[in-house]
């Protein structure tokens, strides 16, 4: 149990809340017309539960967390590059020479480089370590004891026969969370299978749902099944390392793609579970929801959803379609799914008389959501992500201006953010060995000669 005392308020300036949980006691000073700061005084019961970084300043969120980084492709960087846009510090390791499979995923590559720009979109603000983990397993396991979370993406079974698998390493840092990122998890028929995320999102019944009407199954354009596990175990650990602050445990996360593809099927699943109801492929098209399709323009194509009566109505004033009003066939979205085709043809024809800019200057200010469908280009030119300055700009010594997506998460009080380009190719490997794990200069030349570490 966490017992709260001593909260006082002085001239609606200061709040001081202290509190006394397994950790020990806690003090949050905070002034609400500034910044907040805070300030913890805790009795760990054993160094293996305190946060081992100093690397980031107090202002973001994961300050003081370490994450040992064995993943590599998408969805383990994707969710460590989360965790070190909140400051954590990442330390990311690669294989000797050869390094993250993405490093030579091209073209486009940099200009004048063989550095590919897929590896520059997930691994921001990361530290890169060449080590040989067959050969190099004890510096991996000194490494782990002084990480507070240790997250990796081989096959299962893998990481055990070198004894680098949760149970082994949990012996010696008891508070270390560890982090399993797997196709299918580490039981069942396809537990040992490699997993990619066009396949799980094969098998997870993605695929089969996406395409036009009468077309054959087709990739979403982006991993969004790698993406959207990456994102689970982003929250996995935030919530594993929140309850080792109440706990004083670590503990064993798995999370995987097939699971979380079929998790991420929500009312789909929903409707063959509970209504027996089979999906099949709608194109831009909503099975339950009419209008809410792509309609092609003049010059391309625009996006809407008019998911209410009332916006089906604003939508046909806005279209000069207010004949439509009161026909029978239209009047709800019950009776709009029914005569679905005649209703589209209508709205298709009528959208085709006009650019997609014209629409979107008509619908400015509509009630109900649309927009044009962007080529990329057209994306990093829209006047509302060049207002919000998604994009950000770094500089990688190798490489050269290096622009980025940032995070599209925002705090009042925290900073979540790009501080460092995507690592060169074992940059960071003596620097860590030394200022970390206090290995001497004899010790770092000794393990370059065995090609140990790069």
């Amino acid at each position: 149990m966490t017992s709260f005392s001593n909260v006082q308020r002085s001239d609606n300036k200061f709040l001081l809340l202290e509190y006394y949980g397994q950790n020990g006691w806690t003090v949050v000073v905070s002034n609400p017309n500034r910044n907040t700061f805070r300030k913890r005084y805790q009795r760990w019961g054993s160094a293996s539960f305190k946060p081992f970084s100093t690397s980031v300043e107090e202002t973001s969120p994961l300050s003081g967390v370490r994450v040992l980084d064995l993943t590599r492709i998408l969805a383990g960087p994707y969710c460590t590059m989360i965790l070190g846009d909140l400051g954590a510090e990442i330390l990311k390791i690669e294989r000797p020479l050869v390094g993250d499979e993405t490093r030579k995923w091209g073209p486009p590559f940099f200009q004048g480089t063989k550095e590919s720009t897929y590896f520059a979109s997930v691994n921001r603000n990361k530290k890169s370590l060449c080590i040989d983990i067959k050969k190099g397993k004890d510096v991996i396991y000194d490494l782990a004891k002084k990480s507070d979370v240790f997250i990796e993406n081989y096959v299962p079974g893998k990481l055990a026969e070198m004894g680098l698998d949760y149970k082994s390493l949990s012996e010696a840092a008891p508070g270390l969370i560890y982090c399993s990122i797997t196709g299918y998890g580490s039981e069942g028929p396809y537990a040992t299978r490699p997993g990619y995320d066009v396949i799980a999102a094969s098998l997870g019944g993605l695929i089969n749902i996406t395409g036009p009407k009468d077309g054959e199954p087709c990739k979403v354009g982006v991993a969004v099944t790698d993406m959207a596990t990456g994102l689970y175990a982003h929250g996995a650990i935030m919530a594993a390392l929140l309850q080792r602050f109440k706990t004083n445990r670590g503990q064993w996360i798995q999370c995987n793609l097939l699971s979380t593809q079929v998790a991420s099927l929500v009312n789909i699943a929903s409707n063959y579970l509970n209504a027996g109801k089979e999906a099949s492929r709608w194109g831009t098209a909503h099975e339950s929801i009419v209008p809410y399709e792509a309609f092609p323009t003049k010059d391309g194509f625009i996006s809407v959803g008019a998911g209410s009566d009332v916006q089906f109505l604003a939508l046909l004033k806005m279209m000069n379609l207010t004949n439509l009003e009161k026909d029978p066939k239209f009047r709800t979205n019950i009776d709009r799914v029914k005569h679905r085709v005649e209703l589209i043809n209508i709205l298709r024809d009528n959208f085709k008389t006009k650019t997609s800019d014209d629409w979107s200057e008509i619908f400015r200010d509509a009630p109900f959501p649309n927009g044009r469908i962007n080529t990329i280009g057209q994306v990093f030119d829209d006047p509302h992500i060049k207002h919000i300055k998604l994009v950000k700009e770094m500089i990688q010594p190798s490489i050269g201006k290096v622009k980025v997506v940032g995070p599209p998460v925002s705090y009042s009080y925290a900073d979540n953010s790009v501080r460092s380009p995507p690592p060169i190719l074992g940059q960071h490997t003596n620097e860590v060995l030394k200022n970390v794990l206090k290995y001497s200069d004899e010790k770092i030349s000794r393990l370059v000669t065995e090609k140990i570490i790069q």
